[in-house]
């Protein structure tokens, strides 16, 4: 293919024209060894420079700018190799000469010192993307995760890395606004009844047991809403800590809607853009790899990517050309469908049952009661959580739609549990809150009773002698609802956390040892047969994710701290559910593309964040707080 001037001239009278022209073009005998370049003398450089007219040289520098370009684009050239090369190699050698030639002229040093400033501004921007790619957590543990089980578990881990930066975001704000003022300008422990720990619950508080239950030294500390002190300004500073204690409540859940949106958007837009159904396989086979790769690890990582990608595209392309009977196909699909309904019904009512139990223990004190009885809805709820998406996956497999399809009705269906373990969570806070209002008025009365028992007594002594100290650990105190709820959000990020990790502990990790143990002297093959390893779960995984950042939002208006130990489980999260996917796992057998994912999930992260919102608006306009404790 003959190769096209990059300048034409419109006269070739003119012997530097003349010259110029065969500089320019690539198939000449000047431009055929790069010795030629060389070969001129600095004095004719000179005299080159010096006679050029104004016209002569803003075409030598729009033909340099296009050398530039050409290079700039070279490597997404059709070309061969050795065609590139030496294109690459001339093109170099004629802006070295003529940038050379145009900063001799006086005419043309602020364009060499421009073309200067442009390559030094390239090669930062260059060095800073390199520093900007280095500065994202977990990326190459992504990448190894992609490369071997294929974008729809790396999906996974993207978002948990995306609400990570939210939660960094939202841990800020609660702790700089609202926490560590309140720990710095603030009333100390000990100081008001609210701040301090009741007389009959010092011996105990502790214990263990009384940690693990959120009670004790946790209860009255900065992570819930009731340690609070209700004055307009606190410290030197007269900072107004109610008014930034709701305005941060407002803007943790307005960020966390604007976030999520705005990445839709985005997603969107890139998305639209996408055709990859074009020559798929020629694309991934002549421009897969990359040659600069030096690492003898990351070529092994990028060569499984690659493989992973071409199952990706043959799983697809087998799925759309299958074909079966359709009466059996859609038999299995609606006794599939009511088995579906049949579990989420009785998961349902296992939920109900448990929570109108639950209010039997509240009216008669939770402290007379064991400890699976105190924490019997938390519990029964992460057990749902973690076990009904394996049936969902094992109904999934048996519908035998394709994976993304699959996937999404997953999503679906997990979503309908864990909405329904939401409310019926809901609603058995807000029976406890009834509960606690009701409380609350009878210690009202007390309170008033003691208040004027003690009055009586400071007036039977001498008006002269010392005025009666009472300490805040003995003042009778009402019930904080705020407080319980922002426990019982607490609990239940806590139990979810050690459910999902007990379950990697036994159900991957124990699995794998076991298998690779006693497969050698088994009957069958246990790793490709059953009981197998074990595949990641996606859907449930996923769910997960946003269910807990549901829960956060909601309940970080009580308890301030959910956004921290939010933090701790997503990072914990990613270290140890990284370590089972890589170490215990199999890859699924029908992998699949994630791209078209992302804005599913957004779109159930939304509707979990909306849906999880209204409670807090509710509990916020409509319930009174408390006369004793926190900032309102």
């Amino acid at each position: 293919m003959p190769t096209e001037k990059l300048i034409t001239f419109e006269s070739d009278d003119d012997l530097i024209y003349d010259y110029f022209n065969l500089k320019f073009d690539p198939s000449s005998d000047l431009c055929a060894t790069d010795g030629n370049f060389d070969a001129s003398s600095s004095s004719d450089e000179e005299l080159v420079g010096d006679s050029l007219s104004e016209e002569e040289m803003e075409k030598l520098i729009k033909a340099i700018d296009e050398r530039k370009k050409l290079i700039a684009t070279l490597k997404a050239q059709p070309w061969p190799m050795k065609k590139k090369l030496s294109t690459l190699r001339k093109s170099q050698a004629f802006i070295e000469k003529y940038e050379g030639i145009l900063g001799k002229t006086n005419r043309r040093r602020l364009y060499t010192c421009k073309a200067m400033m442009t390559k030094k501004w390239m090669k930062f921007q260059r060095h800073f993307n390199n520093f900007k790619m280095a500065c994202v957590p977990w990326e190459m543990k992504i990448k190894e995760i992609e490369s071997h089980f294929g974008s729809a578990v790396a999906s996974y881990f993207i978002l948990l890395r995306w609400m990570f930066g939210i939660n960094i975001i939202l841990f800020c704000l609660s702790f700089g606004f609202v926490m560590f003022p309140e720990a710095l300008m603030g009333l100390p422990y000990g100081s008001i009844p609210r701040k301090t720990i009741p007389r009959e619950e010092q011996a105990i508080a502790s214990n263990l047991d009384i940690i693990w239950d959120i009670e004790g030294y946790l209860k009255y500390s900065i992570m819930f809403y009731g340690y609070y002190n209700n004055q307009r300004t606190i410290g030197w500073l007269r900072y107004r800590m109610p008014l930034c204690y709701f305005l941060v409540g407002v803007a943790g859940m307005a960020y966390n809607f604007i976030v999520v949106i705005k990445t839709m958007a985005r997603n969107t837009s890139e998305d639209s853009g996408e055709d990859d159904n074009n020559f798929n396989y020629s694309w991934k086979i002549f421009t897969s790899w990359d040659y600069l790769v030096g690492n003898p690890d990351t070529a092994n990582s990028k060569f499984a990517y690659i493989a992973t990608t071409f199952k990706e595209a043959l799983c697809e392309e087998k799925l759309g050309r299958k074909d079966e009977s359709i009466r059996m196909k859609v038999f299995i699909r609606v006794t599939a469908n009511i088995l579906v309904l049949f579990i989420l019904g009785g998961s349902g009512y296992l939920i109900y049952f448990v929570v109108h139990r639950s209010e039997k223990f509240i009216y008669d004190g939770m402290n007379h009661f064991s400890w699976w009885e105190r924490n019997e809805v938390n519990i029964v709820m992460s057990l749902l959580t973690t076990f009904i998406p394996m049936l969902f996956d094992a109904i999934g497999i048996w519908e035998n739609y394709h994976p993304r399809i699959t996937l999404r009705l997953q999503l679906v269906r997990v979503f309908t549990l864990y909405v329904g373990n939401l409310y019926s969570f809901i609603i058995a806070i807000i029976d406890q809150i009834s509960i606690s209002r009701g409380q609350e008025e009878a210690m009202k009365l007390n309170l008033t009773i003691w208040e004027a028992n003690m009055y009586n007594k400071s007036l039977a002594q001498n008006s002269t002698g010392v005025p009666i100290r009472v300490d805040p650990a003995d003042v009778p105190r009402g019930p904080c609802w705020e407080t319980m709820v922002g426990q019982e959000f607490v609990r239940m990020l806590i139990s979810d956390t050690v459910t999902t990790y007990v379950v990697i502990l036994i159900n991957d990790f124990a699995r794998a040892v076991i298998i690779r143990c006693i497969n050698h002297c088994w009957c069958w093959d246990l790793e490709y047969t059953f009981p197998c390893y074990s595949l990641f779960d996606v859907s449930g995984n996923v769910l997960t994710l946003i269910f807990n950042q549901g829960m956060t939002c909601m309940g970080t208006f009580y308890a301030p701290c959910l956004p921290a130990l939010n933090l701790i489980r997503l990072q914990t999260s990613m270290y140890l559910q990284s370590w089972g996917v890589m170490c215990c796992n199999m890859p699924h057998p029908r992998i699949f593309k994630a791209s078209r994912c992302s804005n599913s999930y957004m779109s159930l992260q939304l509707l979990i964040l909306f849906v999880s919102t209204l409670p807090t608006i509710f509990t916020i306009v409509a319930l009174r707080p408390s006369f004793d404790c926190g900032p309102f």
